[in-house]
């Protein structure tokens, strides 16, 4: 079993990040800029933002947090988007889910400018995946190829199970894993909670994508030996063993697939920091103008 390590492959990519943007600020006078907009206090959104903001300053990055309280009304906020559509110094925006419930995420989702959407929601981007073409691609799914390519893993010809089908990670992973590419090139089976056959389909895997949102849902006996295993949970609990009081778990059961697998990514310490990259090579090529001039 070898680790696929997130912190040794997104040191790597933010330090190609750092040299871009430290040669865009040379060119433009201007630092590549995010937003995010936090509405209440979740505890695990606040750990997300305030990590994506520290990576921002990171590789030389501008970053601003707007912050909401839990009342702030859709109308508000989705005024607010506007605004920082129209606003040209901002290059990403992207809005902290979970939303209280009064307010519709697909509404804000679509409200955000797609060329400025470097989370990669907007049916605008996914649309333009879907096709293969130029497009800010989901930040998970774009930090797996990031992490399957660091690894120099390929995938080619590979059966590929991705267990979860949601519009973040499962149904956009499916897509990029079966598409003429290297990282894919596989054969994609996209399971869910309803599949009947799972376990027999997880069997038959070369590469499983577990994004289901269950706490070591994914267990040895799911799994044939050699297999590459993608850890896409980040399941919370509280814990007394730990300093911050909460313990985080993949949808793996890291303890017992770990020894059958080929290749397996931890958690924490995989997807997430990848993820984090994928937003800030996302937020610098829509500052470079690439993908939408």
């Amino acid at each position: 079993m070898q680790l696929l390590d997130g912190k040794f492959a997104s040191e790597k990519i933010k330090q190609e990040i750092a040299a871009e943007a430290a040669a865009f600020l040379a060119e433009s006078g201007r630092k590549p800029h995010l937003v995010a907009i936090l509405v209440g206090n979740d505890g695990g959104s606040e750990t997300y933002v305030a990590s994506k903001m520290k990576n921002c300053e990171k590789v030389g990055f501008q970053s601003s947090l707007i912050r909401y309280d839990v009342t702030v009304t859709e109308a508000e906020l989705l005024q607010k988007i506007e605004e920082i559509n129209q606003d040209a110094g901002v290059d990403g925006l992207i809005v902290q889910l979970p939303l209280p419930k009064h307010i519709d995420p697909e509404k804000v989702t679509e409200t955000i400018d797609y060329r400025k959407d470097v989370d990669g929601f907007h049916p605008v981007n996914l649309g333009r995946m879907m096709r293969n073409l130029p497009c800010f691609i989901p930040a998970t799914p774009y930090g797996i190829l990031l992490m399957l390519q660091a690894y120099q893993i390929d995938t080619t010809g590979k059966h590929c199970v991705v267990v979860g089908r949601s519009n973040i990670v499962g149904s956009p992973m499916s897509i990029l894993m079966a598409r003429n590419a290297n990282p894919g090139n596989c054969t994609v089976t996209l399971t869910h909670s309803k599949t009947a056959n799972l376990k027999e389909l997880a069997l038959q895997a070369d590469i499983i994508v577990a994004a289901i949102g269950k706490k070591n849902f994914v267990t040895a006996d799911m799994v044939k030996t050699g297999a590459i295993i993608i850890d896409v949970g980040i399941n919370r609990e509280t814990s007394t063993e730990t300093k911050s009081g909460y313990k985080l778990y993949g949808d793996v059961d890291f303890e017992n697939v770990a020894p059958k697998a080929s290749w397996i990514t931890p958690v924490p310490g995989g997807v997430g920091l990848m993820t984090i990259v994928g937003l800030l090579k996302n937020t610098l090529a829509s500052a470079k103008k690439e993908i939408y001039p």
